[in-house]
């Protein structure tokens, strides 16, 4: 997909401001924002684009409606057991297969070189956690509720959540809200640390983290993008393993221009003005 598609799209609408800020919002508000076999395979594409063609610095991630989304929609898992007849041991490895595939959508949000903020209000249920909980950061309004419902329906969740879920809040708490099914409210999820805070209504959310995606879109797109880098592979790895990574990686990004504008801008008193990453 290129980015001149976008206007195509059926589960999603994307702009990009003069910030060179995209927003990918959810489309689909009749239908509760549900993740149907449009969303599976526009949403990696979109964020492909952005990323590969360097279109975007920073991506808010938000919905169109009353709700951020009701997660997976039914009819994507009509067909799971349409194979009855298929030897099982085949059966499976192609059902592992699609399971790792949708699991590669949300990735793809963690592996994109630009911050990703998710904007959500209303219920963010099922799949809609999984997918939050690769975004760098959340915001909310004081309406929204998270619900991490697999549980409940006698499914384990395997797209994301339980192997993300644990960086971004308290195991314990984390746990109870996987074995339970219960929501999480908007309070509660800032207390925990969830979401970065919470606003009263979605307009008033939308105009803080737009404001917040232009404050980082205005620094060095190469800056931030070792800093996203950094922080996801510490995440991942010793603190040893950390500091060598990271000291290979500024063996190299430290001859970037980027600095010596970021200099001259501060003397200057003037806004630093720094190039694109390359597509």
């Amino acid at each position: 997909m290129n980015t001149e598609d976008f206007s195509s799209l059926k589960a999603f609408k994307v702009s990009v401001d003069d910030n060179a800020v995209a927003e990918v919002s959810l489309n689909r508000p009749d239908a509760i924002n549900s993740m149907n076999a449009d969303f599976w395979q526009e949403l990696p594409a979109i964020i492909q684009a952005l990323d590969e063609q360097s279109a975007a610095r920073v991506i808010i991630l938000s919905s169109e409606g009353k709700h951020f989304t009701a997660g997976m929609d039914l009819s994507v898992l009509s067909n799971l057991g349409a194979d009855s007849e298929v030897e099982p041991a085949r059966a499976a490895e192609k059902l592992r297969r699609w399971i790792l595939g949708l699991q590669e959508t949300f990735t793809a949000l963690e592996k994109a070189r630009m911050p990703v903020i998710a904007a959500t209000q209303g219920a963010c249920i099922g799949g809609g956690v999984d997918m939050i909980c690769a975004t760098d950061m959340r915001f909310c309004t004081s309406n929204a509720y998270f619900n991490i419902k697999e549980t409940e329906l006698g499914i384990t969740a395997d797209v994301g959540t339980l192997q993300r879920i644990q960086h971004v809040m308290p195991s314990g708490l984390a746990r109870e809200l996987a074995y339970s099914s219960r929501n999480l409210g908007a309070q509660e999820a800032q207390a925990c640390g969830f979401v970065n805070k919470v606003f009263e209504d979605q307009e008033q959310m939308l105009i803080a983290v737009r404001a917040l995606a232009a404050d980082i879109a205005k620094h060095s797109p190469l800056a931030v993008h070792g800093t996203k880098a950094m922080l996801n592979y510490s995440r991942d790895h010793s603190i040893a393993d950390s500091l060598n990574h990271m000291a290979t990686w500024q063996s190299g990004m430290m001859k970037t221009p980027d600095i010596d504008e970021a200099m001259s801008a501060m003397s200057e008193k003037r806004t630093a003005k720094f190039d694109n990453l390359l597509p």
